[in-house]
Parts: C-alpha cells; sequence; structure tokens
C-alpha cells in the first residue's frame, strides 16, 4: 500500500505533461493508465504461475499443480475482465452517456469473483480427474468411473451455484427461482421423463458399477454386446464386435439383465464327444487317459470343477463329456487352448484304437428268407 501511494506522488508532478500529450482528453489518459496496469498485472501474474507450474512437474508434485495450473486462464479473466469494467465505467462517467448502464456493469462488476472461482472449480477437478484415474489404473482400490462420476457430479453443482449467484447479482431473487424450479420441476419431469430416466440410469451404472469403460457386455434380452467406449449421463456406447457404435439409453439398464464376461474368473471347455458302439470296452480307459491329460494339462485349472464321464447312449454313439475350466479369460488364448485340448482328445481316442463315431445305419438281411423266395418263383 505504501509503495502504491508513493507511487501516485512521484506521479503528480507528471500528470499535466500526460494531460497534454492526450490533447487534454483525461477520460483517454485514464482509460490507457488502467487499460496498461491491466495488461502489465496479467503478465507479471501469468509469468510468475507458468514459473511456478514448470518447477511443480520438474518436482513431480502433480496434485498441487493441479491447483496453479488450473488457475492459470481464471486468474487471467479476472484481472482483464475487472480492468475492462473499470475502464468502461471511468469512461461512461466522464463522457456522460449510456449512464443508465452503470448499474448493471456494477452488478457483473460483483460477478467477476464468482464466475472466476467457478471457472477455476471446473479447471481443478478437470486436472485431478486425470490425476485420480491414472492412479485407479494402478491401484484397485480406486475405479475409474467412481472418479468420472464425481468429477461430474462436481463440475454440475460448479456450474449451477456459479449460474445462481450471477442471477442473484442481477436481482433475481434465488427463493422465488427455487420456488419456481419446484413447481416447474414436475411439470418438466412430466415432460421429460424418459431423459430423467436416462439421466437416473447413468447415475444407478455410475454407482453400481455393472461395467465400466472397456469391459465386454452383452445382454440375453436384448441385441447389446460389444465393448463398452463412453458411460454418459444420458446414452452409453458400446462398440460391437463388428465395429459398429451402438448408442444406449441409461434408462435400458434398468429393465434389463447384463453379462459382463470381462470379469469372468474362468473360461468353461464344455464339449460332448463320442464314440462307436464297437469301441464300449475302452470307453473306461479313454475317459481315464482324458481326465488324466487335463490334470496335466498347464493351461487347465484344477481347482476349479473338472468331470470327464461316460454320458449317454446315443442314437449313432457312445457319449462321454468333457467339463473343465481354463486359467486364462482371454477369448483368443482360450480358443486355442481349447483347441489344444480337443486334438489331445482324438489322439487318446486313436491311441485306443477306437474312433470317433458319426451317424450310421447298419441294414440287416435275412438271406435264407431272400433265397427261398427266389427259389420260389
Amino acid at each position: 500500500m505504501e509503495f502504491f501511494t508513493q507511487f501516485l506522488q512521484d506521479l503528480v508532478p507528471y500528470w499535466a505533461d500526460l494531460v497534454e500529450l492526450f490533447g487534454g482528453q483525461v477520460w483517454l489518459l485514464m482509460v490507457t493508465i488502467i487499460l496498461s496496469a491491466t495488461a502489465i498485472l496479467d503478465m507479471l501474474q501469468r509469468r510468475f504461475l507458468r514459473a511456478l507450474h514448470y518447477q511443480l512437474l520438474k518436482r513431480n508434485k502433480v496434485w498441487l499443480d493441479s491447483f496453479v495450473d488450473a488457475a492459470r486462464s481464471p486468474a487471467s479473466f479476472f484481472i482483464w475482465v475487472t480492468g475492462t469494467v473499470l475502464a468502461l465505467n471511468s469512461l461512461i462517467l466522464k463522457i456522460g452517456v449510456y449512464v443508465d448502464l452503470i448499474p448493471y456493469i456494477q452488478s457483473f462488476k460483483s460477478t467477476i469473483l464468482t464466475l472466476s472461482v467457478g471457472w477455476f472449480v471446473i479447471r481443478l477437478v478437470q486436472r485431478l480427474e486425470l490425476h485420480l484415474k491414472d492412479w485407479a489404473r494402478d491401484d484397485d482400490r480406486l475405479d475409474e468411473v467412481t472418479v468420472e462420476a464425481l468429477a461430474k457430479i462436481i463440475k454440475l453443482l460448479a456450474f449451477i451455484l456459479t449460474g445462481l449467484f450471477f442471477l442473484n447479482a442481477f436481482g433475481v431473487s434465488l427463493t422465488g427461482l427455487l420456488a419456481f424450479g419446484g413447481i416447474g420441476g414436475i411439470a418438466v419431469g412430466f415432460a421429460a421423463k424418459d431423459l430423467l430416466g436416462n439421466v437416473l440410469g447413468g447415475l444407478m451404472i455410475y454407482m453400481d458399477k455393472p461395467f465400466t469403460v472397456g469391459e465386454w457386455i452383452r445382454s440375453p434380452d436384448k441385441d447389446i454386446e460389444g465393448t463398452v467406449e463412453n458411460i454418459g449421463w444420458r446414452m452409453t456406447t458400446v462398440r460391437t464386435f463388428d465395429k459398429r457404435p451402438l448408442y444406449i439409453p441409461n434408462g435400458i439398464f434398468a429393465t434389463i439383465a447384463i453379462e459382463n464376461p470381462s470379469r469372468m474368473s474362468n473360461r468353461r471347455i464344455k464339449e460332448t464327444i463320442g464314440i462307436r458302439y464297437a469301441d464300449i470296452d475302452k470307453m473306461a480307459q479313454i475317459v481315464k487317459d482324458v481326465r488324466e491329460m487335463l490334470l496335466n494339462h498347464p493351461e487347465i485349472d484344477t481347482e476349479q470343477t473338472l468331470i470327464v464321464n461316460f454320458n449317454t447312449f446315443n442314437a449313432s454313439s457312445l457319449d462321454f463329456f468333457i467339463y473343465t475350466f481354463t486359467k486364462t479369460t482371454q477369448w483368443v488364448l482360450f480358443h486355442e487352448i481349447k483347441q489344444d485340448v480337443l486334438l489331445k482328445v482324438s489322439q487318446i481316442i486313436a491311441n485306443n484304437d477306437a474312433q470317433i463315431a458319426f451317424p450310421t445305419r447298419t441294414l440287416h438281411v435275412e438271406v435264407d428268407k431272400i433265397a427261398s423266395e427266389i427259389n420260389m418263383r
């Protein structure tokens, strides 16, 4: 404060020269001084925050840097809007035109800090969201979907509160606005029940987390299957396996069953294999060898249910079934393991001098009866 007072005292001897330089137009001099001071102040804060930003990044202080980086643009906005409003106010008072705009300018001036803080909060939440998502990828205690949901809620609240303070500065009664919002909300709720249902559905997805971005989902009730690309407030985007985007309103998920294969602990091999009736005496040994092969297979999870048993006298075959689980849940690797298992089963059958059955028909001909009929002719 003392520095500023001393600066004004030092400026007094040069004031007359400055006024003369501007042709006696004091208002022009005042506007120039205000805008120049605004530009200098903005330049100083930009340099300071930029230097602080780089220093924090070098020291890997990403959380503290989020506050500094989020403040850069809102600080410039606050400085320039404040300086412009002061210059405009001085200009109107000096010239004496559009004086009736001064109350509105004063009302807007009182909201500059509110707008800057609201913008700062939104930018801060965006940066913290990115850092928390990076953290969630390495820490199972934190979930990316939960982080995204909380970020959206905080940004929405910041936007609403900033808007309410802005309207209040212009004389709009918040009590009346809230009362009107309560009555109008009922009417809007009936008119936009589907939209509200989708928004609430999105909120339930964020809270219950039946799936997250990047997971494979499918529904037995609807023709829905693919990888989740985005979970929005109104709809969820699923990329189908033929690479088509599928946009699903969130309200749908409240009425259908959803499977999440991405969260399987194992994948199941369930196959029925038949051998010929002529090889019935070899069935016990085949079943024993297949079970032994599965128990020794490095990709089969032997801690899960493992069954190999003779099961059915079928029309053209003697059937035994294989019921076991792989350690992997990866789709491509699973099929490679399943192929290896089936090929080994076929080799076990061959090693036991048996054959895999296929539909056959045996025709019995009574030779003596046919011969007697020929002799009678």
